[in-house]
C-alpha cells in the first residue's frame, strides 16, 4: 500500500492541520513521542503546524477536564523547539464523531493542508478522519506511514503459523477476533472476552472451525486459568508471527497478574516476528520490561487489529484519495 507521505509534500508557509492522538492517559507518552518526527520535520519545511485531537468521551459538550491544556504543555516538553497550536478537544462538538460535513468544513478553514497522524483513531468514521481530508490537500505522518508498513508484513507475506493474541475487556473485541481468524492461523482469546462467547466451561474451548482457542477463567474473571496459559503457551511456540493484543487479565492487581506475565514473557521469548499494540499492552510490557522484544508496537489497538482484519482503515482510504479542493468551505 502506498500513501501519500508528509516527507514529500511542499508546506512552507502554509498552515498544516495534524490530526493527531491527544487522547493519551497520564504518564503514558508513547503516542506524543510517535508525534515528534512529523512535527519536526513540519517545522523544518516552514510549515504553520496547527494540532486537532480529542480526548477522553464528552459526549459533543465541554467538559472541563477534557481539555486539552495539560496535553498540550506535556507535548510541548517532549518535542522542544517546535512551534505548533493546539484547537480545542473535537469532540466538545457533536460534529465530530457525527462525522457531520458542515463540521469538517468549519475544521478546514483553519488550515491549507492536512496531515493524519492519528493511526490509532483511523478505524474510526469521524469528521476529521475522514471527512477532513476530501477538503484540503493531505498526506499520512511519518509515524502513520510506518505503522502501515509493518502492520502490512503480517499481511503480505507472514512466517507461518500466524498466531494473534487478542484480550482485554472490550465486548467489540470479539467480532475482531471473529474477523481476524479470517486471516491467521489462530486467534488466542483471554481477558473477559471468553464471557462474550457464550457458555464458559471448565476448559479452554474451540470455535470458528479450530481457529479461535477461548481461554477459561478463574473464579472471579480476573485472569485466565493455568491451564488456559498452558495451551496458550504451546501454540506461541509454535508461531512464526504473532499478534499481541491486550492483557490476559487485571495485570496491575498482584493476585491477577500471573496470565498477563507469563504469556507476554512467552511472546517476548519466541524468535518469531512479533508485533503488539493497545495502550494496556504497551502498558503491561513496559511494566514487565519487554518492548525492546517486540519488532513493531504500534500506537493503536483497535485501529490495529481492524487494519489486521480488513487490509484497510476508513482513515486510509480517506488518505488515498484525492481532495476535491473546489468544495466550498463554510
Amino acid at each position: 500500500m502506498t500513501l501519500p507521505s508528509v516527507q514529500d509534500q511542499e508546506v512552507s508557509g502554509k498552515r498544516v492541520l495534524v490530526r493527531a492522538d491527544l487522547d493519551v492517559p497520564e504518564r503514558a507518552d508513547s503516542r506524543l513521542e510517535a508525534l515528534v518526527p512529523t512535527l519536526k520535520l513540519l517545522s523544518q519545511k516552514g510549515a504553520e503546524i496547527i494540532l486537532i485531537g480529542h480526548r477522553g468521551r464528552p459526549e459533543g459538550k465541554v467538559v472541563e477536564e477534557l481539555k486539552l491544556a495539560s496535553v498540550e504543555e506535556r507535548l510541548r516538553k517532549i518535542v522542544g523547539g517546535v512551534d505548533f497550536k493546539v484547537l480545542e478537544n473535537l469532540r466538545f462538538d457533536p460534529g465530530e464523531e457525527a462525522n457531520d460535513p458542515e463540521y469538517a468544513k468549519t475544521l478546514a478553514q483553519n488550515g491549507d493542508f492536512y496531515v493524519n497522524e492519528a493511526f490509532a483513531n483511523s478505524h474510526r468514521a469521524h469528521a476529521s478522519i475522514v471527512t477532513l481530508p476530501k477538503l484540503l490537500p493531505h498526506s499520512a505522518g511519518l509515524r502513520f506511514v510506518q505503522e502501515v508498513e509493518n502492520l502490512s508484513r503480517v499481511l503480505e507475506s507472514p512466517k507461518k503459523p500466524t498466531v494473534a493474541i487478542v484480550s482485554g475487556i472490550k465486548q467489540d473485541k470479539v467480532e475482531m477476533a471473529k474477523a481476524l481468524s479470517q486471516k491467521v492461523d489462530r486467534v488466542l482469546v483471554g481477558g473477559r472476552l471468553p464471557e462474550f462467547f457464550g457458555d464458559n466451561t471448565d476448559s479452554v474451548r474451540m470455535q470458528n472451525g479450530e481457529k479461535l482457542m477461548i481461554a477459561n477463567l478463574i473464579m472471579d474473571k480476573e485472569d485466565i486459568t493455568l491451564n488456559s496459559i498452558d495451551r496458550f503457551k504451546d501454540e506461541i511456540a509454535k508461531a512464526g508471527t504473532i499478534i499481541l493484543a491486550g492483557v490476559l487479565g487485571k495485570y496491575e492487581d498482584a493476585g491477577h497478574i500471573q496470565g498477563t506475565k507469563e504469556i507476554f514473557q512467552a511472546v517476548a521469548d519466541s524468535s518469531a516476528y512479533k508485533i503488539a499494540g493497545g495502550g494496556d499492552t504497551e502498558a503491561a510490557l513496559t511494566m514487565f520490561n519487554l518492548i525492546d522484544k517486540f519488532d513493531w508496537v504500534s500506537v493503536g489497538g483497535g485501529a490495529m487489529l481492524e487494519f489486521l482484519a480488513s487490509g484497510t482503515l476508513p482513515g486510509i482510504e480517506a488518505l488515498k484519495k484525492r481532495a476535491n479542493v473546489n468544495i466550498e468551505r463554510r
